[in-house]
């Protein structure tokens, strides 16, 4: 049953751990949690006890007296037990029903059999192995409010077995959607309109990413390098002076100060190529990853407007789909329920 709570607020209800009606509910859901493993293990043992092969298995250990006496006398017990719960459980979801609806733990009086369906259903004889969800998340509750119901060690191997089923179906699901898709790839022909509407879809991710990975790597780089590189150009200037045979002729003629006027003339250019240089570098450097600069931004844009209607490109793209596909495919296939038991057996060794 639900926990007793204080008036609610705006939707939302406070629960009380310290209340006697709390402690009254706490103790009513182990009862239902007790009484509902009872029945189940009741209604199995008696599933087998009226089974040919509890005939057969009886008579080859020679107790066919003990079978005989609980057809006759036990199982028709069992019936009327049964019989009896189903009543009680009737009357049982009535009362909380009821509750609910006083208490409003519901926007609507009618929400609360949608929202237990599966203990409306487990009313039904052929359902009533979906009283163990009951059983399940009353137990679970008690996990939540520190009561250890369960052993670490069986709770560990329930999540276990509960992860690899699901992990099987999920990886069936999609390996399928996967298949699905490349087949479709192969055979439509408009696969090349799926994958131009993908790119196009992303352009304005690819922009972003492209401008700050320019900032992030490029712009950093150049700030690093940016007064070599002067220094470089500069040299050149230099080098590219002093490697211009009319200019040296000439100066040479002025008598005296040539020489010197050459020298001038070297120095001037090397600080002119470096000054160049630090000016045309400066507004690359500038910005942050989270703002590039607008430099990079407008090539960017240019980069992730290239039209793609190319064929090298397009079997590029192409290429990179199916082998995203295939990366995903590979990933998904991978077990790792499998991978958990070579870890713990790796760990017991």
């Amino acid at each position: 049953m639900s926990d007793p709570a204080t008036p609610h607020k705006k939707g939302y209800r406070a629960t009380r751990h310290d209340t006697a009606a709390w402690k009254l509910f706490l103790v009513y859901d182990i009862f239902m949690m007790f009484i509902i493993i009872v029945n189940l293990v009741c209604l199995c043992a008696n599933a087998f006890l009226i089974s040919n092969f509890a005939a057969w298995f009886f008579d080859q250990i020679h107790l066919t007296s003990v079978l005989t006496y609980y057809k006759t006398d036990l199982h028709p017990w069992v019936i009327k037990t049964e019989s009896w719960f189903i009543t009680f459980l009737v009357f049982e979801l009535l009362i909380r029903w009821l509750i609910s609806i006083i208490h409003k733990h519901h926007r609507r009086w009618f929400f609360f059999p949608f929202i237990h369906w599966y203990e409306v259903l487990a009313i039904i004889p052929y359902l009533r192995f979906l009283r163990l969800i009951r059983a399940a998340i009353i137990g679970y509750r008690l996990h939540e409010l520190g009561y250890q119901v369960i052993p670490e060690s069986i709770k560990n191997k329930i999540l276990f077995y509960y992860n690899v089923v699901m992990e099987e179906l999920s990886d069936r699901v999609v390996i399928t959607v996967i298949d699905g898709i490349r087949h479709e790839l192969n055979t439509s022909s408009s696969h090349k309109k799926i994958i131009h509407n993908l790119v196009d879809h992303h352009r304005d991710l690819f922009a972003k990413a492209v401008a700050e990975l320019l900032q992030e790597s490029l712009a950093t780089e150049l700030k690093v390098q940016q007064r070599y590189i002067a220094d470089n150009v500069g040299e050149i200037v230099k080098k590219a002076i002093e490697d211009t045979p009319q200019l040296t002729q000439l100066l040479r003629l002025i008598p005296i100060a040539g020489s010197m006027i050459e020298n001038q003339i070297q120095s001037i250019g090397q600080h002119l190529g470096e000054n160049i240089t630090l000016g045309l570098i400066e507004p690359l450097t500038q910005g942050t990853v989270q703002q590039p600069n607008a430099i990079y931004h407008l090539v960017s844009e240019k980069v992730s407007n290239l039209n793609i209607e190319n064929q090298t490109l397009e079997e590029l793209v192409e290429s990179a789909v199916y082998e995203s596909l295939e990366s995903l495919r590979k990933q998904v296939k991978i077990k790792q329920w499998q991978l958990v038991l070579d870890k713990n057996d790796q760990a017991k060794e």
